[in-house]
């Protein structure tokens, strides 16, 4: 089917159990308004709903520095012909909330690489502006068009797992892209650092829905349940009060 598009995520581990896997499943049901291959690539497809289609993990293509699976999966899709995917690829994580209709992440720079400008705490940005590095908890690419990104990875594996070269593995992901685009930034908010009340306003103010967001990625703590129970966190300034709104949007 020529409009059809492709969703895929991962999912191993207990953090995020299926349950995180079925509301961003029924999410896009809601949000996208064309056709979609949903693909959830994982070691464990118990639990999850009917529509979702599931493929095993990949071997280790040389991994040395942590286990096997793990977030350079991000590069190894990439490959041509990984899991029979072709055309638009939209990679979501699992621990965000979609608010509103995402076909403008098809729309938008058709046929190019794009991520989230990654976003840079608010006492570094008085000194300097955000590093060009990409976040990848949504990023797109053209499955069956972008073989340089992997084989970018597989020659320079060794520099991809050096901490002291690329931080993260989403560091060498914009890196390999080549050419890449940021998302608007209206589109993707972070939650810690976007709508989550600064320090210490975060004691007694609850966090809002962002205007004009379609995402809220939550990167890292608080996960999305824990936003709308709010969430001590183990600093005054990690601390979120209820968010209840979340829960109108972050459902089955």
């Amino acid at each position: 089917m020529a409009d059809r598009v492709n969703i895929i995520c991962m999912k191993w581990g207990t953090r995020y159990p299926a349950h995180y896997v079925n509301v961003l499943f029924r999410s896009i049901e809601r949000n996208l308004s064309r056709p979609f291959r949903f693909l959830c690539l994982t070691d464990d497809s118990s639990e999850l709903l009917p529509g979702i289609e599931t493929a095993p993990f990949p071997e280790n293509p040389g991994i040395t520095q942590s286990r096997w699976p793990n977030v350079f999966l991000k590069l190894v899709m990439t490959r041509d012909g990984f899991c029979n995917l072709e055309g638009p690829t939209l990679f979501l994580d699992l621990d965000l909330v979609i608010l509103d209709s995402i076909d403008g992440f098809f729309d938008y720079m058709p046929g190019k690489n794009c991520i989230i400008h990654n976003w840079w705490e608010r006492r570094k940005q008085l000194l300097r502006s955000r590093p060009e590095i990409g976040n990848s908890s949504i990023f797109r690419f053209e499955a069956g068009k972008s073989q340089y990104i992997y084989d970018t990875f597989i020659a320079e594996m060794d520099r991809a797992q050096d901490r002291s070269i690329f931080v993260t593995e989403q560091h060498f992901l914009t890196y390999a892209m080549k050419e890449r685009y940021w998302w608007p930034e209206e589109w993707v908010r972070s939650f810690k650092f976007n709508v989550r009340p600064p320090f210490p306003l975060n004691l007694v103010m609850a966090p809002k829905k962002p205007a004009g967001a379609k995402f809220v990625v939550f990167h890292g703590q608080p996960d999305p349940d824990d936003a709308i129970a709010g969430f001590p966190g183990k600093k005054l300034h990690h601390r979120v009060l209820p968010a209840p709104w979340v829960a109108e949007y972050w459902k089955l």
